[in-house]
């Protein structure tokens, strides 16, 4: 896909991933970009960077989608490219509270689910378009320190998957964006998971969104901008109880045990 002259929303634009992308698409020439986000003011900030239109939304409640993608079709035009790209970090352990695990589903899964349900159908009539959905490479390789991260990450791979299985004949693309870590709100925070993730470095959103351009344009279904998460999901699919064995040792190693 080029992105030139697209009609391009993306869901949590207002910090890091998101408004990196939303910079990016706009210097690669996109008609408009919508940044939707659960704070105004930071999708305002960042539709005022790329001459964008900013809409407020919750991407974990149904009708917060469909009234995103009726108004940028009604006021704006058809999508060509919708981004999922919102999501959050909860749920480190088995004690975690059944609301943080209903609460990242929502958010990391469901909110994928409501974009192609709602928009899908519109893009097959048309002829076809484009789902860019954020996961992680915890989607691909899991997480320590995250228990329903990882989880919920590998959902949102395996949602991705069925969509391409089911409508790629009918002119859907599926693009899984699956980073390890990169330098944004959420990795601010100290924490395991945040350790793991970095194991390899940390990353700035521009350099992702460099990767995601020249991903999108071979229209890949994974997109990996740290390199390394292949041979890791090489490593895992050869041998499956020495990896186990191998992330256990990594666990242990940054949680202090060893």
């Amino acid at each position: 896909m080029e992105l030139k002259d697209k009609i391009i929303v993306i869901t949590g634009a207002g910090s890091g991933i998101g408004r990196a992308l939303a910079v990016r698409f706009h210097a690669e020439g996109a008609k408009k970009v919508v940044a939707v986000d659960i704070n105004l003011s930071n999708a305002q900030d960042t539709a005022a960077m790329v001459d964008g239109i900013a809409m407020e939304a919750d991407i974990a409640i149904e009708e917060d989608i469909i009234r995103v993608i009726e108004d940028t079709e009604n006021e704006v035009g058809a999508i060509d490219l919708f981004c999922s790209n919102a999501g959050v970090g909860m749920g480190e352990n088995l004690e975690s509270p059944n609301v943080e695990w209903q609460m990242i589903w929502d958010i990391n899964v469901m909110s994928h689910v409501f974009a192609a349900r709602h928009l899908v159908p519109r893009m097959v009539a048309r002829g076809g378009g484009y789902l860019l959905n954020t996961s992680s490479a915890a989607g691909l390789l899991n997480q320590i320190g995250g228990a329903a991260y990882g989880v919920t990450k590998h959902a949102a791979v395996g949602f991705g998957e069925w969509l391409a299985i089911h409508h790629q004949h009918e002119g859907i693309k599926v693009s899984m964006l699956c980073p390890q870590a990169v330098r944004t709100p959420m990795t601010e925070v100290a924490n395991d998971a945040t350790a793991a993730a970095a194991n390899n470095g940390m990353i700035e959103p521009e350099e992702l969104a460099d990767t995601v351009v020249e991903e999108l344009r071979k229209e890949s279904f994974l997109i990996l901008p740290h390199p390394i998460v292949l041979e890791y999901m090489r490593n895992k699919t050869t041998n499956y109880d020495r990896w186990i064995g191998g992330m256990n040792k990594l666990m242990r190693k940054i949680t202090g045990l060893i």
